[in-house]
């Protein structure tokens, strides 16, 4: 698996974690990175993961805004949770990070997907994704 990969994993472990301790997604990253400083058994939070986290957390308000406006019939607080932090993660990473082609982030979101959530889930979050990234010009702010 690709190091980018991995990386997207593990930033999606983190939210889903946040999510369910109801969390800040920082203080857990911190929690995850002391851990590895401690503990060989854990592997290190590379600097991708890191960033996608920190990204996702500074706009997260914005991010659930999106989601929630562009998602028909799903609420947020409705959604499965791994789907809610996959495209947590996944919108944050193709609307601000500029560095990652939008169909290398769609088609990372749609295998995160496949291997962590519902039969359903890949073509719902193919679908949300792929409105964000039509409409991505505008949403920045």
């Amino acid at each position: 698996m690709a190091a980018r990969s991995k990386a997207r994993k593990r930033a999606l472990q983190i939210l889903f974690e946040a999510d369910q301790r109801a969390a800040s997604p920082v203080e857990v990253l911190a929690d995850w990175q002391r851990l590895a400083g401690t503990d060989e058994r854990q592997p290190p939070v590379s600097e991708f993961s890191r960033r996608l986290v920190e990204g996702y957390a500074e706009r997260a308000e914005r991010i659930d805004e999106l989601l929630a406006q562009y998602t028909v019939g799903w609420p947020l607080d409705r959604m499965p949770v791994v789907d809610r932090n996959i495209l947590r993660l996944c919108a944050f990473e193709l609307i601000w990070e500029d560095e990652t082609p939008d169909a290398v982030v769609l088609d990372e979101a749609v295998q995160l997907a496949r291997e962590f959530s519902t039969e359903e889930s890949p073509s719902f979050v193919n679908g949300l994704l792929g409105r964000l990234k039509d409409l991505k010009p505008t949403l920045r702010r």
